[in-house]
């Protein structure tokens, strides 16, 4: 007898009950093999006052399968609830969130009948880090984390997952003509990582223009990889360009980990009403059992799916005159699925998993050499009032004998000296401070520097260190600097 594979699962909120009773019915009528522990998660927890919305003891239960299928869940809205997702995705290590966005022409009605595209999204930084602060009385700040383990990991996985499922090309999206530093070595780590794979097609697209041509032409793409903010975005207009968010499944893929689910949300408008689609949770579930070496089934499950699309059996949400044949509820889609298990769709394409695997291995991580680090100087962020010209004078005297005020800037944008009139200014500002003729500074002028704002009442709210790498800047210049 197989042995079972331990997985955990929770039913979530809103329509996720009834997805996960769909789905769980469905995978073991195909002859999944699977032990099944269940955990409860989401809008209760968060009520008993759990701010994460996961007890420890559901940790627990993750970290002996290792396996998590889940159905959405409900986040509170307003301060001190934490997204569940973000939360697991992190804690568990979950670096690459997986979503292939498919169109099921005829059967489903999209405008691009050849899409046929996987979205691998970093899960771990940008962002999402959501490490934000209020700077002044008119300013908040998001700081954006670009990792080069993280990127080599994310990009990494999306060539071998290309290689994996015979894709021939993978296309990078990022904004480095504007966030040189960040989005610039989320490009650079993919061209290096992308010598490696001479065998793949690969390209790089700034994401406004990409996401533009994913949502107009998305045949042009395969594998798109993405930093984690663009994509979310871009997973989301590609699932809608297939024609249904609802038809959409997600796994997020860590070195040990795995989280299967639905891309949509709990949808809690209809919840209790058997009209929900639970597809996305049934290819979540298929993506689940490919990843721990059931693909036989999978693809037994994934084929009968696709018959029962092609039968015109469809939820109210892809229901439509002259295709559809029955508008089914939850009940009525997932007993035509479980009948048409063994049987292969005629027009969509016939799916075919290998048995046995164990999902993508990547490589180690590259050994980088360590770079000659040097302070040259520091950004002061500080509170003011007034006019560039006003906070010069105020501040020129708290300079240090190797600490010099060499600019100032706005948002991004450099007013003093020589600024514009025309800019417009908020009561936060930066200060740039550096060591005379690019001398090295010590910690001990900062420390100084800083003694002597706070003794002048200067109102200052960060202090971030200027360094050079082997000898190149490790901060951007103002705009105009």
């Amino acid at each position: 007898m197989t042995q079972k594979t331990p997985i955990t699962i929770a039913r979530g909120d809103g329509i996720g009950p009834a997805i996960m009773d769909a789905t769980l019915k469905i995978l073991e009528a195909a002859g999944a093999q699977l032990d099944i522990e269940e955990i409860e998660i989401g809008k209760a927890v968060y009520e008993r006052g759990v701010p994460s919305g996961i007890e420890d003891s559901s940790w627990d239960s993750l970290r002996r399968t290792k396996i998590f299928l889940k159905a959405p869940i409900t986040t509170p809205q307003g301060g001190g609830f934490k997204s569940l997702n973000v939360t697991v995705r992190k804690t568990l290590g979950l670096f690459a969130n997986v979503r292939p966005c498919v169109a099921y022409h005829p059967f489903v009605e999209t405008n691009h009948s050849s899409m046929d595209m996987v979205i691998i999204r970093e899960n771990e930084e940008d962002l999402y880090g959501g490490i934000e602060y209020r700077q002044s009385q008119q300013v908040m700040a998001s700081l954006k984390l670009i990792s080069r383990p993280g990127t080599e990991r994310i990009v990494r996985y999306a060539f071998e997952y290309a290689r994996a499922n015979g894709r021939k090309k993978v296309t990078c999206m990022t904004k480095d003509n504007i966030m040189k530093m960040a989005d610039g070595l989320f490009h650079k780590v993919f061209d290096e990582i992308g010598e490696e794979y001479k065998d793949i097609e690969q390209d790089h697209m700034i994401i406004d223009i990409g996401t533009a041509k994913v949502a107009a032409n998305p045949g042009m793409f395969d594998v798109i990889v993405l930093p984690n903010l663009y994509g979310d975005i871009v997973s989301d207009v590609a699932a809608e360009v297939t024609g249904s968010v609802g038809l959409g499944g997600s796994s997020n893929i860590g070195v040990d980990f795995g989280m299967f689910e639905a891309v949509h949300g709990s949808a809690p408008d209809i919840a209790g009403m058997g009209i929900a689609n639970p597809s996305g949770l049934i290819l979540g579930a298929v993506m689940m059992l490919v990843h721990i070496g059931q693909g036989d089934v999978a693809a037994k499950i994934h084929n009968a799916w696709k018959k029962t699309i092609e039968d015109g059996v469809h939820t109210g949400d892809i229901y439509r005159d002259g295709v559809s044949t029955t508008k089914a509820g939850t009940d009525d889609f997932t007993a035509a699925l479980i009948d048409n298990l063994g049987a292969t769709p005629k027009t969509l394409a016939k799916v075919e998993y290998a048995a046995g695997g164990k999902g993508i291995i990547i490589p180690p991580l590259k050994v980088i050499p360590d770079e000659k680090k040097e302070r040259i100087g520091v950004d002061v962020g500080i509170n003011f009032g007034g006019q560039p010209d006003a906070l010069a004078a105020l501040v020129q005297p708290c300079q240090t004998e190797n600490l010099t005020l060499s600019i100032i800037s706005n948002r991004g944008v450099k007013v003093w000296p020589d600024g514009a009139e025309e800019t417009f200014c908020t009561d936060n500002w930066r200060l740039r401070f550096k060591g005379k003729d690019g001398n090295h500074v010590k910690t001990s002028e900062v420390v100084q520097l800083l003694s002597n704002l706070n003794n002048a009442d200067m109102n200052f709210t960060n202090a971030l260190m200027l360094y050079k790498f082997n000898g190149a800047d490790g901060f951007t210049k103002a705009q105009g600097e």
